[in-house]
């Protein structure tokens, strides 16, 4: 592991769907000793909250009350974080498909994403953190130190989220499709609409494996932290 740097910073990391991000925050976490918040694993964990209690996932209002009945906790460990939804571990019920799904539909609505940022500011805001989603350096902490937004291109994207879970879906087409949905969703919603940070450095992996994106990110990290 390197060395921390002594001043805890704040890294944010927002991106389009299946660009990475979680694996870059987690890698990063990791190798500064931060902790890892992964906004996306919230929503879905409200997202599958609103489910069972039969919640529709298009009312903003009815899913604001039921976030304010709701405790998140992401708890840190080498394997990635361990969700828990009111004190009952959900890690793996948030990863498949359809609550995957519902969080993308959840995440629209202004009050739930209100919600969602007052709590990830509760979570970050004494540094040393690295936090990835999709409006982390523009809304949840636009003072970050570091920003970096994580692109590549839709098929390629949809090619690697495919190879990660290949029984999750009917067919790669089928993937990108849901692709190309979310990033209409995530780049057009009222609030807080996918897009840099204006100080944000971009690296698009198209042509980048892992161990190339990881590299970029920690030039631009340590570039900051001196």
């Amino acid at each position: 592991m390197a060395k921390a740097p002594t001043r805890k910073i704040i890294i944010a990391i927002d991106g389009t769907a299946g660009s990475g991000k979680s694996t870059l925050a987690a890698l990063l976490a990791r190798r500064y000793g931060y902790i890892n918040i992964e906004t996306g694993a919230m929503y879905r964990a409200l997202a599958l909250k609103a489910m069972e209690k039969g919640v529709s996932l298009d009312d903003g209002e009815a899913l604001a009350r039921l976030a304010r009945q709701t405790n998140i906790e992401l708890q840190a460990r080498p394997e990635g974080n361990r969700v828990l939804l009111d004190g009952k571990d959900v890690t793996e019920r948030v990863r498949q498909q359809d609550v995957t799904d519902g969080a993308s539909r959840v995440s629209v609505h202004c009050a739930v994403r209100e919600w969602m940022v007052n709590s990830q500011r509760k979570m970050g805001e004494g540094g040393g953190v690295v936090m990835e989603g999709r409006d982390i350096g523009t809304k949840v902490f636009p003072h970050a130190q570091v920003k970096i937004f994580l692109d590549a291109h839709p098929e390629v994207r949809g090619s690697r989220w495919f190879q990660q879970a290949p029984g999750a879906a009917p067919g790669q087409k089928s993937v990108l499709a849901e692709l190309h949905a979310r990033d209409q969703r995530d780049r057009t919603r009222a609030p807080s609409p996918l897009e840099p940070a204006p100080d944000a450095v971009l690296i698009d992996s198209t042509e980048l494996d892992l161990e190339q994106v990881f590299q970029r990110a920690v030039e631009i990290v340590e570039s900051k932290i001196g």
